[in-house]
């Protein structure tokens, strides 16, 4: 496989970096997230009031399909956008301008179909725009920091929910289509800011010469090869079952109305107070964890000890129907995931394979996020086998194939691989 080197990487000042990367993407994630957790379970409600649970599944399935393919596709459109404006700050714009288009199109849906159309546009977009977010990563910040800024980003998410939530909240009385169009203005204009500060540019991509491709060699330019770069591969499969317990959280609202028989209000309140308690314990835990595996140069405890977390969480949801044990749970969920997102994306960063392809690649990693958020509702038929509690210990037993997985990961220092010689230190440039 060809090799290549990056030449003119504009590189932005690093708290600029940071603070233009959470600000953009915070918006984007608030846009994106408010609906998947809390308005399109509503949306559900009102149009098949006796159906939901399953047509809700159907929706947020195909939605989690088309984000599935949207982040290496995205990512991959990215890395070849090679234009003045910036091939990361392209897909920053445009991203979340279709998603936010789509989110529009939901909201003033009146029929199954139109809102699964819509949802699929928003997260193949969406997905364009966190593409080209986490590729900044390793773009333009050097390993030392990259630990430290993915902690950051890890509170994004968790942040970007609970104001979510506490907007809705506020809005009790207003009109779905408001809320629906309040999100998709937050969505397209957060990004936009974020344009002025990050930099970008057009960058100069020297290939290696090169023999003549085998097939093999063709295919691994689409999914790095397993057996030249394991670490990226296990990293996949690792993410992918964490991920999978971790969304057992993204079907709460659902849970709250089915289980515990919430009205709408009532299920917003109470998804409110349940994402504000787990945004602090998760903003706590991404940040140190973070700059803790930084500082002493470890990852994998850091992982190990937030997978064990997030298996504590799932079991409470299990076992304890409350709405005390679920705060409790929340609050447990959001400490193991914060410090797994912080350390997580940091190893990613570190192992990929090719930076040339440090988008599509990334990307590939991501859909190891959203893959679990189309099967969590395909396998909601589990709950006519045994209830929540079995369906809940499903996903608990996929977090701990998942800490299997996590072992043959190589630790800060360790091989990892066929090493590409392109690195951050290779043609800098700072506009």
């Amino acid at each position: 496989m060809a090799k290549a080197k990056i030449i003119g990487q504009t590189i932005t000042p690093f708290k600029r970096l940071t603070f233009g990367i959470m600000f953009g993407y915070a918006c984007m994630m608030l846009a994106l997230m408010t609906p998947a957790t809390l308005l399109l379970t509503f949306k559900m409600v009102e149009i098949d009031p006796n159906g939901y649970t399953s047509s809700y599944g159907l929706v947020s399935g195909i939605g989690a399909f088309f984000a599935l393919i949207g982040n290496p596709l995205g990512g991959a459109i990215s890395d070849r956008t090679n234009i003045s404006f910036g091939r990361r700050r392209t897909w920053i714009l445009l991203g979340p301008l279709f998603g936010c288009a789509a989110l529009l199109w939901v909201g003033m849906s009146t029929q199954i179909w139109q809102i699964i159309i819509g949802w699929a546009i928003a997260q193949l977009f969406f997905n364009f725009g966190m593409a080209a977010y986490t590729a900044l990563i390793p773009d333009q910040v050097k390993e030392e920091k990259q630990g430290t800024i993915s902690g950051l980003l890890g509170t994004v998410l968790p942040v970007a929910m609970a104001l979510g939530m506490v907007l809705m909240t506020a809005m009790t009385d207003a009109s779905s289509t408001t809320k629906w169009s309040l999100l998709a203005a937050i969505g397209i204009v957060g990004p936009i800011i974020s344009l002025f500060i990050i930099q970008d540019g057009k960058v100069q991509i020297e290939h290696m010469a090169q023999e003549k491709m085998t097939l093999g060699e063709k295919l691994s330019r689409v999914y790095p090869n397993p057996r030249k770069f394991p670490a990226f591969s296990w990293a996949v499969v690792s993410k992918f079952l964490l991920m999978m317990g971790y969304c057992s959280s993204l079907y709460l609202t659902v849970m709250l109305v089915n289980r515990m028989g919430y009205s709408e209000s009532a299920a917003t309140a109470a998804v409110a107070t349940i994402n504000i308690v787990s945004m602090v314990a998760m903003a706590v835990t991404s940040i140190f964890g973070g700059v803790l595996s930084d500082k002493f140069r470890k990852q994998k405890p850091f992982l190990y000890i937030s997978a064990l977390i997030i298996i504590a969480a799932i079991l409470i949801y299990a076992f304890i129907a409350h709405n005390t044990a679920f705060i409790v749970a929340s609050a447990v969920m959001g400490l193991g995931f914060g410090c797994f997102t912080a350390v997580d994306m940091a190893l990613v960063s570190r192992i990929l394979p090719n930076k040339e392809d440090a988008a599509k690649d990334f990307g590939i990693m991501n859909v190891a996020n959203a893959l679990p958020q189309s099967i969590v509702p395909a396998i909601a038929p589990l709950l006519n086998i045994g209830g929540w509690s079995f369906f809940y210990i499903v996903l608990a037993v996929c977090v701990v194939a998942g800490v299997a997985a996590l072992k043959p990961l190589p630790e800060v220092g360790e091989h990892a691989g066929e090493s590409n010689p392109t690195n951050l230190e290779m043609g800098r440039s700072v506009s």
